[in-house]
């Protein structure tokens, strides 16, 4: 996923991110053809970050006769329990790394941005139902204020990826 440059393929030019920004693009249209919620929640953007790093890092698009194979990759990588937190902090890592051994002059863009979106996951905090405290389902009537149940502050990346991962099962 080499940067490319605005003038030509000249090292003078302006970079600019095009893996990342098709990235986003790729998940921005999944959630919007899910039309899972409004683009302007936090958690649209926590989703579409979320799957954007997902492609980002796959190394993937989703042109082409491969693309169903991408996303089946996508949806594997973003089921739940699959471990998509440190497989995302390992590639991240792994990246900068490189880049770090480049040299200090080659900044990629992409990197920048997706690391950007991985912290933003990571430091947001958003308020979620507390699904491990609504216990045992019975069959009692339910009140309005029980309906709402407990709340809990989570990680971003933890309401996005599962909205993201429903996102490429309803595409």
């Amino acid at each position: 996923m080499c940067p490319k440059y605005a003038e030509g393929g000249g090292r003078g030019g302006l970079l600019v991110p095009m893996a990342w920004l098709y990235a986003e693009y790729i998940a921005d249209e999944l959630l919007r053809t899910g039309d899972l919620m409004p683009p302007t929640t936090l958690e649209y953007k926590a989703g579409r970050d979320a799957l954007a790093l997902t492609i980002y890092l796959s190394d993937g698009s989703a042109d082409g006769p491969r693309a169903l194979a991408r996303m089946e990759e996508w949806r594997s990588l973003t089921a739940y329990g699959t471990g998509w937190r440190d497989w995302v902090c390992g590639r991240l890592d792994r990246l900068e790394v490189a880049a770090f051994e480049s040299g200090p002059g080659d900044r990629d863009p992409d990197l920048a941005l997706a690391s950007a979106a991985w912290r933003w996951l990571e430091e947001t905090e958003l308020l979620a139902a507390d699904l491990d405290a609504l216990g045992p389902v019975c069959d009692a009537p339910v009140t309005v204020a029980e309906e709402e149940g407990p709340h809990v502050w989570t990680p971003a990346w933890q309401l996005g990826l599962p909205l993201g991962h429903l996102a490429i099962h309803l595409f």
